[in-house]
């Protein structure tokens, strides 16, 4: 640590940011459909996720070795270019949760540091295959294949219980969504987390602190854990809105499939090395829910959105990426700059959010209300009071003259 410069410690306390936002930007994708069901109650199912995301950081390093030594060539990036890839993660983080949208905080990422190193030393400084390889194609396959998997196993459950009563079933799937929804957290944490650790490691790497080829450094690993835990916690409530109830309606038995399809997918991600977005996993898993039950309806309008954003976001943040980086390539006042135009935005989006602010109440499954039909208000109005009713209670059944009904006028002859 004696090693660490100004511009180094920096860097570091970006990337930790960027972790932060990335956990409150993806807490909608392990709890949102455990809110929207009522499994679990907000505060519970944040505190929840924020505890496990921790966990799974320290389960393994595999997608962190995969971002520090994998994407792009460690030969000729300077800790600039990390600054600069992180700019554009972190605004393009902030501005979809302004919007509500679940977009990629991984393909953020990776589009900002393409773009950086793209502008720092051009295309021999990116790693084509291991882009095509282990981030487009996981990006197109992951949503389809836990899409699917969510629909088979939506089906199948639906089958299974075809002769049960569906409410007396709701509290054991409930239950089970808990712990699918606690897989889901973990997973996250194995696989979101060490984005961040594998940054700080190249960022290390690039400032010949750790040698290049290294893994994380323990203090990395706490670090990284602890900030994805904290951003879980705060809750992006305005994401779980659009993930829970703005996609599709589900019932616990959708959300236990969803969950569990979602969680398989990104564990076995996260083990062969693939940094997949588990934004996109998860969304895939609640509109393959939405689809597989007999009756449901997935709202292809706000699907249509999140895949824009989803195709957006990686060029997107490449661009701002690749901006920040011709900044920092004036020396100290361009990193000055790039800084301050950071602060900036990020005071600018969060100013905007509070003109219409979302909490965890705007994200409580609603109640039903049974509608009282024609016949019933009919006989209602015209039954005598039963025995024993008061003369106050009496008139509080007599309808208002406001409410009197019109008299019928005489045909004209």
């Amino acid at each position: 640590m004696e090693h660490l410069t100004l511009l180094l410690g920096i860097v570091i306390i970006t990337a930790l940011v960027f972790d932060f936002t990335n956990g409150f930007h993806d807490t909608a994708n392990a709890m949102a459909t455990t809110i929207s069901t009522g499994a679990l109650k907000p505060r519970t199912a944040v505190a929840m996720s924020a505890a496990l995301n921790l966990v799974g950081a320290f389960l393994s390093v595999e997608v962190a070795k995969t971002i520090s030594g994998g994407i792009i060539n460690e030969q000729g990036i300077t800790t600039e270019v990390i600054f600069a890839a992180l700019v554009g993660a972190i605004l393009w983080n902030l501005l979809t949760w302004l919007l509500g949208l679940p977009s990629s905080s991984s393909h953020a990422l990776f589009g900002g540091l393409i773009g950086a190193t793209l502008m720092s030393v051009g295309s021999s400084g990116v790693n084509g295959d291991v882009v095509v390889t282990k981030v487009l194609l996981p990006a197109v396959a992951a949503p389809v294949v836990a899409g699917l998997a969510a629909l088979l196993a939506t089906r199948l459950t639906y089958r299974i219980g075809r002769h049960a009563d569906e409410k007396s079933t709701a509290k054991g799937y409930r239950a089970g969504q808990i712990a699918s929804a606690g897989l889901v957290s973990l997973a996250h944490g194995t696989n979101d987390a060490q984005k961040t650790m594998g940054v700080i490691t190249l960022a290390l790497v690039t400032g010949n602190v750790i040698a290049p080829g290294s893994n994380p450094p323990l203090w990395v690993i706490v670090s990284a854990g602890t900030a994805i835990a904290l951003g879980t916690y705060l809750g992006g409530w305005r994401i779980i809105r659009t993930m829970g109830k703005g996609l599709t309606e589900l019932r616990p038995q959708q959300g236990f499939a969803a969950q569990t399809g979602a969680a398989t997918v990104i564990l076995a991600s996260s083990h062969l090395g693939f940094s997949l977005s588990t934004t996109q996993v998860c969304s895939g898993s609640v509109m393959g829910a939405g689809v597989g039950r007999k009756g449901g309806v997935v709202r292809w309008s706000t699907a249509s959105r999140m895949c824009i954003a989803w195709v957006l976001t990686l060029p997107a943040a490449a661009l701002v990426g690749a901006g920040a980086e011709y900044l920092t390539g004036h020396g100290p006042w361009g990193v000055g700059a790039v800084a301050v135009l950071l602060v900036a935005g990020s005071g600018v989006i969060w100013s905007l959010s509070r003109r219409k602010p979302v909490d965890r109440h705007s994200v409580t499954p609603d109640e039903p209300v049974e509608p009282v039909d024609v016949v019933t208000a009919a006989i209602a109005a015209v039954s005598p009071p039963p025995a024993g009713l008061t003369a106050e209670a009496l008139r509080a059944t007599i309808p208002a003259p406001d409410s009197a009904p019109e008299p019928t006028r005489p045909a004209a002859v």
